[in-house]
């Protein structure tokens, strides 16, 4: 196993945790939805980090740790953004309020680097005394390939077990109190549904990182190279979920392309194991000498190349287009339902409601994702998913879009949008709506 000097991981234990306490006091101190323009700026924060961090172990500990240590990163960022995909999922199901998003995925991260770093340690005495666990772990990743390539992903929004189960014994409000854990209603003490969240967005890294872990220990066998990877990959995340936003849904390819990583490391990690094997039963306990011990550099490349080409045809892929439309209008949609129940309640309301910037802002959202959508829908090669209206309202999505633009709402009333973060209240409901079917517009 590769010794790196001790001074070094010392003092990049401490950088770090700086850093991130430094970033959860700045989370919780202003909680507040970030726009696209902060949400990038952060993340060329955290990857230029990353990079640099990457320069000073080829510095001071060599190219070999420098190359793991990429490799490795890029591994864990690109398997880390599967991760988008559930929360997402997870945040729209418990309606939380796009305000305190950043506290539950800061949180979510703490936990995450708590649950990995027991993993990483772990797996560290597994290997440094049980060679033959790179055949399991080989074994393993290619079956999670496989499961990756063919999975529809349709599961991923039904609810674990424990979740139901906390709901029922934990006394608990339908509603939230800001960023609060506990509440009180009617001078009984109560948890939020925030509880829940933290504890779905743990127990879902957590299941992640029997992914992850395996496949960055195939690229290095350095508990430090592998903690530090998974650092620089989750500090990045929380911002990446702000900035990616409805783009997730175009990266159609992206689980292909995580596939054949993780099918790779999964060969990668059995070679090693026929390399080093001590196994009784194979080759009679002696090391396989044919078998190729395959270099990192070759590794970074095909990770880069295999990432680069899963997201340029995604970019290019008309499928790629038709699942952001729809994405982003059922998005708008949910965001004007909820202005609409707010501002303008029934019919007479809504005219004298469109003159409240929040309400005008998510119409001209919807009217604007609904005429892209529209737009998409007509490549005969193509099927955008139009939302179905609410059972109180006997209109079609067409009809209502129809009506905003009688009033005079148009596209650019989207602007507007941005703002609605600081307006968005914090006592939203935590409903989960339902998985209805999509009719046509």
């Amino acid at each position: 196993m590769l010794q790196l000097p001790l001074w070094f991981e010392i003092g990049t234990f401490v950088v770090l945790g700086v850093i991130l306490i430094a970033d959860l006091l700045l989370v919780l101190k202003r909680p507040h939805e970030p726009s696209m323009k902060e949400a990038g700026l952060w993340v060329g924060f955290y990857v230029t980090l990353a990079l640099i961090f990457a320069a000073l172990m080829y510095i001071f500990t060599g190219h070999e740790h420098g190359t793991q240590f990429l490799a490795g990163w890029i591994t864990e960022y690109s398997l880390s953004i599967d991760n988008l995909f559930v929360f997402i999922v997870i945040m729209a199901r418990f309606s939380v309020p796009r305000k305190y998003q950043q506290e539950v995925l800061m949180v979510g991260i703490i936990i995450a680097l708590v649950l990995r770093g027991i993993f990483i340690l772990l797996g560290a005495v597994v290997i440094e005394r049980y060679s033959f666990v790179f055949y399991i772990f080989g074994a393993f990743l290619l079956w999670t390939a496989y499961k990756q390539a063919t999975d529809d992903g349709e599961d991923e929004a039904g609810e674990n077990p424990l979740i139901g189960r906390l709901r029922k014994v934990i006394p608990m409000t339908e509603h939230y109190d800001g960023g609060k854990l506990r509440t009180t209603v009617d001078g009984k003490r109560l948890f939020t549904p925030m509880l829940v969240v933290f504890v779905t967005i743990g127990l879902t890294d957590l299941m992640f990182a029997f992914d992850s872990i395996p496949a960055i220990f195939g690229l290095t066998q350095s508990p430090f190279i592998v903690f530090t990877a998974n650092i620089f990959a989750l500090m990045g995340l929380r911002q990446l979920y702000f900035l990616l936003g409805g783009l997730m849904e175009r990266l159609i390819y992206l689980k292909h392309g995580l596939s054949i990583i993780l099918g790779f490391i999964g060969v990668k990690l059995i070679f090693h194991a026929m390399h080093v094997n001590e196994v009784p039963f194979i080759n009679g306990g002696e090391h396989i000498e044919w078998a190729p011990e395959i270099n990192t550099f070759v590794s970074l490349a095909i990770i880069l190349g295999v990432i680069v080409i899963a997201t340029v045809a995604s970019l290019l892929s008309p499928k790629g287009k038709a699942a952001q439309a729809s994405s982003e209008l059922r998005a708008a949609f949910e965001h004007y339902e909820r202005a609409h129940e707010e501002y303008a309640a029934t019919e007479a309301e809504r005219a004298k409601a469109l003159e409240q910037p929040e309400f005008r802002a998510a119409a001209g959202e919807l009217v604007s994702r609904y005429d892209r959508a529209v737009t998409v829908d007509e490549n005969p090669r193509v099927n955008v998913e139009f939302p179905e209206t609410s059972p109180n309202d006997p209109r079609s999505l067409k009809e209502i879009v129809g009506a905003l633009k009688e009033h005079g709402v148009t596209a650019s009333d989207a602007k507007a949008a941005s703002s609605r973060s600081d307006k968005e209240t914090a006592s939203a409901p935590a409903r989960q709506p339902g998985n209805g079917s999509h009719a046509a517009h």
